[in-house]
């Protein structure tokens, strides 16, 4: 049975293209993908990629990849998801991250959010939304349920283009009690995103600006109250999955997070890796024999390793979204917060294999000349560098994370299933 049938016998909308598969929107990437490597200084100057990409993928059906069928989306599985996230990553790394930080988030409302916030969240059909993890802002409920939420969330990815964002804030169930998180979903209209993002180390063309709020209405059933994202647990089942019947709606929160970064680690240094090839056919050594780096040893040798590097990380991106796709399968006693945990682990080795690939092997033997300020590699070796700096891969997954999965495997009450 076709997506199309499959999708009118049940009363849905039909997406735009129905009966497009998962290989062909990864094709479309791989297609796009080389036409964003000329156009990453504008992106960066711009620090968004420009309306006609935006369109472009809009057309190529991007923005509906996890976007539920019965919204009109494709509801295709992660792993098709990030093969295009490493596709245009590869092409523009700034592009890769806007886009991926921005439609990556359709699963999580439609995992975590009930049927009435879906029925309105994926009204269109596409959804891009910037979400963040550190509780900032103020949030207080007006005499309906509904919240008033005030503040700033910086590091919003992918706000340019976003239809809405998602941020937590802590909310305090009374005086006396600790203040609780609180994860919410606001419509762009609720919402300005500044212009005060460009001038980072890297990663400058990722639209990932301030998102601000003033005394914005937020629908009770827009809100989770005493909810954090990365701690979400979702061994009992989610709303997405009962709603959906789709056990991708039910998975891990956390290594989905870690296999947005380490996805587009790979696809970076994927591209770091193409322009290398550049440069081992059309340059040569330095030293007599002066010969093309594509025949001589060392040069052989620093290409070899870094492809074994980024390929072993890529396989270990690959394995990881399968598991993470075949736990949510197997039911959601199976999703347990070890089991998350282990899966961000392959993740954060996964961008250390990529990272080592470029800033041992590509970077520092590509020549002077070939990582001056806007070239190929310059360019990756920067984003990756910003990428480290990230507080969820330098703090929170490389000492909290690592230490919990210890923990829970050996304080825990019962064996995983």
């Amino acid at each position: 049975m076709t997506i199309a049938s499959d999708l009118s016998e049940q009363g849905f909308p039909l997406p735009p293209e129905p009966d497009l598969t998962p290989a062909e929107v990864v094709k479309r990437a791989e297609s796009i993908a080389p036409t964003l490597v000329k156009r990453q200084a504008e992106t960066e100057q711009r620090t968004y990629y420009a309306e006609d990409t935006h369109q472009a993928f809009s057309d190529a059906g991007f923005y509906r990849i996890l976007v539920p069928r019965r919204y009109g989306g494709y509801e295709f599985d992660i792993e098709t998801f990030f093969r295009v996230v490493m596709a245009l990553a590869r092409g523009c790394p700034s592009t890769g991250w806007m886009y991926c930080l921005g439609a990556s988030h359709a699963l999580v409302a439609a995992t975590f959010f009930g049927e009435r916030a879906q029925a309105e969240l994926f009204r269109t059909g596409e959804f891009i939304a910037p979400t963040t993890v550190v509780p900032s802002g103020s949030a207080e409920q007006d005499g309906n349920g509904d919240w008033i939420v005030s503040g700033s969330w910086p590091y919003s990815s992918g706000a340019p283009y976003s239809t809405h964002s998602i941020h937590h804030t802590l909310v305090f169930p009374s005086p006396e009690e600790p203040p609780l998180p609180m994860m919410f979903v606001a419509p762009r209209q609720t919402y300005r995103v500044l212009d005060d993002w460009g001038q980072e180390l890297g990663l400058k063309g990722t639209g990932s600006q301030t998102v601000t709020f003033q005394n914005a209405r937020i629908p009770s059933y827009f809100a989770v109250p005493g909810m954090h994202l990365s701690e979400a647990q979702v061994t009992e089942s989610t709303p997405g999955r009962a709603l959906h019947g789709n056990p991708q709606y039910g998975g891990g929160p956390l290594g989905f997070m870690m296999l947005e970064s380490a996805a587009l680690a790979v696809g970076m240094a994927q591209g770091a890796l193409d322009a290398y090839g550049e440069l081992m056919r059309s340059r040569t050594t330095l030293l007599p024999p002066v010969r093309g780096r594509a025949e001589d040893v060392d040069y052989q040798f620093w290409y070899g390793e870094a492809a074994g590097l980024i390929d072993t990380a890529e396989a270990a991106v690959s394995g990881a979204a399968r598991r993470w796709r075949e736990l949510a399968e197997k039911g959601p006693a199976w999703t347990t917060r070890e089991a998350d945990l282990r899966i961000t682990g392959v993740c954060r080795h996964a961008i250390k294999l990529a990272w080592r690939a470029v800033e041992s092997y590509l970077f520092p033997t590509a020549g002077s000349s070939s990582v001056r300020h806007g070239e190929r590699i310059e360019r990756v070796w920067r984003d990756m560098s910003m990428q480290h700096t990230h507080a969820g891969l330098s703090v929170l997954v490389p000492t909290v994370a690592t230490r919990e999965l210890a923990l829970t495997r050996f304080t825990s009450a019962e064996e995983n299933p």
